[in-house]
This record gives structure tokens, C-alpha cells and sequence, in this order.
């Protein structure tokens, strides 16, 4: 295993990559519950935006076929305009590489749609290039669990790192003493994090009325 694959990662470190979160994308993910991926990627989103880790977003044919990024995402950069590519393959898409190699971080961070093509395949041609990737894998959807498992599966293989998106935002935070970004992250748990951001809520209350 590289070394420097096993540094955490930090707001410092990597980019992330939002490829292809798209409504014709959504249509054909049978994987797992749609409002789930949108629930998490958005809060991966919203992470990344706390702790300034540069994001890039893209779609594919959004004009002709798969429609815009969806607006949960978009909103969270409303200034951003995602790449659009005719490509699959991000990693086959020249303004794509040089959205991520203009951050000069190799350590890239990744959730699409689908799984089986629009995560692996650029998963794929990074490791190829050297850089190190995190595939997000619970803000990603495939057509099929069989599919998404098999691709999972296959990034491995070949180095790349299976992460989730809450993963990613307490490997950001790390420490709860560091107050610039604790209540942004508390904030984001409760609305996104399901049974842990209802924990928080409730242990919240509790020390009020202490």
C-alpha cells in the first residue's frame, strides 16, 4: 500500500469530485433509495463547503439527455457551473483533469452516478495516474446492488479507498475541540445524518434543561 495512503484525509489534503448527480441519472439507480443518495451526497456537499475543500461538479449531456444537476446540489455552489461533458469517463474529459490538477491535491475524493461507470471509471484512470481516490459509496447508486457491490468490488482492486459520506466529514473535523467548524458540522448531521443527527438533537435538548 502507498504510504501516503494511509494520511487521513483533511480539508487540506484532496479534492472533491461530484460526477453526474443528475435527474435522468436518478431514473435508472435501483442500487438503494434515491432520497438516500440525495440526502448524502448533499451533506458531503455541505461538508466539503464548511471545511473549503475544493469541488469540482459535473454532469453529462445535461442539455440533451440527463438534465442539470440536481437543484439540492447545485444550491449548496449556487455560483458553480458544472463541467458538462459528452464523455462516460470523466478522467476522458480534458476540462475535468484540469479542474482537479489545478488544486495540485492528490488525494481525490469521489461519489457519481452510476457506480459501475461514472465512479469507476474515473476512479480507475486516476489510480492509473498516480493520484489516490476515496469512493464515496454511500452518495453513489448503480443500477443494480449487484452492480454497485461488483464495481466496489473492482475499484478496490486496483487501490482505490470505500469511504461514506459522514466518514468523510468527522475525518475533516477530527477533533470536536475545533470550534471554527463545530457547530457548521452538528448543523449538517442533524439535518443529514439520520439516527445520529436525531441523537444530537435530542442530547442537545437534554443539556438545556440541565
Amino acid at each position: 500500500m502507498n504510504k501516503s495512503s494511509l494520511e487521513l484525509l483533511t480539508p487540506n489534503n484532496c479534492v472533491l469530485a461530484l460526477i453526474d448527480h443528475q435527474p435522468q441519472m436518478f431514473f435508472g439507480v435501483e442500487s438503494t433509495n434515491r432520497e438516500t443518495i440525495i440526502n448524502n451526497v448533499v451533506g458531503l456537499a455541505k461538508a466539503a463547503k464548511v471545511f473549503n475543500v475544493p469541488t469540482v461538479l459535473t454532469t453529462v449531456a445535461a442539455k440533451s439527455f440527463s438534465g442539470p444537476l440536481i437543484p439540492q446540489l447545485q444550491s449548496v455552489f449556487p455560483d458553480q457551473k458544472p463541467i458538462d461533458r459528452t464523455t462516460m469517463n470523466s478522467w476522458e474529459d480534458k476540462n475535468f483533469v484540469a479542474a482537479i490538477e489545478k488544486t495540485k491535491r492528490k488525494k481525490i475524493i469521489i461519489a457519481a452516478l452510476w457506480t459501475e461507470i461514472c465512479l469507476a471509471f474515473p476512479a480507475i484512470c486516476a489510480i492509473e495516474a498516480g493520484y489516490e481516490v476515496y469512493a464515496v459509496v454511500d452518495a453513489s447508486g448503480a443500477t443494480t446492488l449487484e452492480a454497485h457491490n461488483a464495481s466496489i468490488q473492482r475499484m478496490i482492486q486496483v487501490g482505490v479507498i470505500p469511504v461514506t459520506w459522514v466518514q468523510v466529514m468527522c475525518e475533516f473535523q477530527r477533533d470536536w475541540a475545533r470550534q471554527e467548524t463545530y457547530v457548521p458540522v452538528m448543523n449538517i448531521a442533524k439535518e443529514h445524518a439520520g439516527a445520529y443527527g436525531v441523537g444530537i438533537i435530542y442530547a442537545q435538548a437534554m443539556l438545556e434543561h440541565k
